[in-house]
């Protein structure tokens, strides 16, 4: 075997040359960035280059965002997780506020122990809960946002937003004892004529402008009714009333009674919230009064001698906003007033239901659109709201919640008790006097529409309970406004139910006899002596 068979010849290698390198078609390789023009080298050089340095900066503000988010952590820990801290002192395990709300908390958290279940084994519940809240905070806020930004894109026809119009002054003015003035309305027949005399009060958002709905001059002429209506303090063209309470209420309406001449008693109409001062005038001035009619009356739904059931079949028919607005009425009147300017303050006209948080039945809300209403109604709030002062509006509110300062169980009619103690029994022996009275005595009528929602039925069946003498008229299928507004059959059921038989004004006229008076002594015809003597002859 020859050498050259046993191992081959090795040849060392050759220096890369030009003609190595070159292609199929004895094009020299130049590399990639040869093949780009100098100009778009450059540019991809620097674009790399930015986009390295951005993130390089974005790590840096990342990594010292969470180092200062650590830093604020210790620093809230040690100014005030110790001990000798504000919220440890106020808020901590041994605090006043944890004690009162521990065992309240701990209750809450047994029960809800068993969504612990559905979390995995090694995640903590309290970092999983948090983070699962976050994150339906915020799938809540991207589909609210979604939901509005999908909206406003479908072009929707806006309605015509109406302004409030502020009048002239038209109303008359008494000047009461105190200085103040109290502006009043007057329709039906004149004082000297009147058989009847009403004083009503208006309900809240209303004026002396509302009385009775609809009501015809001619009913009030063939029934001889003279009705009064009036600003409450604040209200319209009324001055407001430094110290207002349904006291103050009574006795301005007596105060209106003597200063436009009525004359003797007279009835008080109340509707819905205008019932509570025809409440104040049964308790304050019952000496005054001939009779009530409520319509659709209104209590405090506060009342403490309202039974559970009462308070839950009264409650469970309002909206929840109205009973927020209730609630804040009662603790936090101040804040009525954002609400207030935010609806019937705000210079713009809008729909009763949605300022008052009302829930409509069919009939109610197929009135409030009709035209003839929507402008009453228009026109009675630009009067109520004619002074722009919230302060009238946050008073009414707070009065309806609030202590009135008696009971309506002081107005059901029962005997005077005696008094105890053997003087007390001496007395009763040896004197016959007559059994004393306590209560209204006069006739109180409350007509309840048996589908309002905005004064529910259970409100009228908790006052007949309380005054078992008052004569309760139901009305089935009626709703809040549709027996009152605009019903001139239902105004007629009304006035003959108060009055009885029409007889319309009294007749104050002085009937006088044409015929001439006769004196005393009736003259005798003279005789002469020469009639005398013919006479004879």
């Amino acid at each position: 075997m020859s050498d050259s068979d046993t191992e081959p010849d090795v040849v060392p290698p050759k220096p890369w040359t030009d003609a190595d390198l070159a292609g199929d078609a004895g094009e020299p390789y130049v590399g990639v960035s040869a093949r780009m023009s100098s100009g778009e080298a450059i540019a991809a050089v620097r674009s790399e280059t930015m986009r390295d340095h951005a993130m390089e900066f974005l790590k840096g503000v990342a990594e010292m965002s969470v180092e200062f988010g650590k830093g604020c952590r210790d620093i809230v820990k040690q100014s005030l997780a110790n001990r000798d801290s504000f919220l440890v002192r106020k808020f901590g395990k041994e605090s006043y506020v944890r004690r009162r709300i521990g065992g309240a908390c701990e209750k809450v958290r047994r029960r809800l122990r068993f969504f612990n279940e559905y979390l995995p084994e090694d995640k903590d519940p309290v970092h999983s809960w948090s983070v699962i809240f976050l994150v339906a905070v915020l799938a809540f806020a991207v589909l609210n946002f979604t939901m509005e930004h999908s909206s406003s894109t479908v072009p929707t026809p806006e309605p015509e937003i109406k302004k409030v119009y502020l009048h002239p002054p038209s109303a008359d003015r008494v000047v009461l004892p105190d200085g103040r003035y109290m502006a009043y309305r007057e329709q039906g027949v004149p004082a000297d004529r009147a058989r009847f005399s009403v004083i009503a009060p208006h309900a809240f958002l209303s004026s002396r402008l509302a009385g009775i709905p609809g009501l015809k001059a001619s009913l009030l002429e063939e029934f001889g009714v003279r009705l009064l209506t009036y600003d409450l303090p604040g209200f319209g063209e009324s001055d407001p009333h430094p110290e207002r309470s349904l006291e103050s209420s009574a006795a301005d309406m007596s105060l209106l009674a003597d200063a436009i001449g009525v004359k003797g008693k007279f009835w008080v109409v109340g509707y819905s919230t205008g019932s509570i001062h025809a409440w104040a005038a049964l308790r304050y001035i019952p000496e005054r009064l001939a009779g009530a009619a409520m319509f659709a009356p209104m209590v405090n739904p506060y009342d403490p001698i309202m039974s559970r059931e009462e308070r839950r079949r009264t409650w469970g028919k309002w909206t929840r906003r109205k009973k927020f607005m209730y609630f804040l009425a009662r603790r936090f009147p101040r804040f009525l007033a954002y609400f207030y300017h935010r609806s019937f303050l705000s210079g713009k006209h809008g729909q009763i239901d949605k300022w008052l948080s009302m829930s409509l039945a069919k009939r109610d809300t197929a009135l409030i659109e009709d035209p003839i209403y929507e402008e009453f109604w228009q026109r009675d709030v630009e009067e109520s709201i004619r002074q722009g002062n919230v302060q009238p509006f946050i008073e009414e509110a707070t009065m309806q919640v609030s202590n009135w300062g008696f009971s309506l169980a002081e107005l059901k009619l029962h005997k005077k008790l005696r008094g105890k103690g053997m003087l007390n029994w001496l007395k009763s022996m040896l004197s016959e006097a007559q059994e004393e009275y306590l209560g209204f005595l006069g006739p109180i009528h409350i007509w309840q529409g048996m589908d309002d929602r905005v004064v529910p039925p259970s409100v009228t069946d908790f006052v007949h309970r309380i005054i078992p003498g008052a004569a309760v008229h139901k009305l089935p299928y009626e709703g809040h406004f549709t027996y009152v507004y605009f019903c001139d059959e239902c105004h007629r059921q009304i006035f003959t139910t108060l009055f009885g038989i029409p007889q319309g004004p009294l007749n104050n006229t002085v009937e006088i006899n044409p015929s001439p008076l006769k004196s005393e002594a009736e003259p005798t015809d003279e005789i002469t002596p020469g009639d005398s003597a013919t006479d004879e002859l």
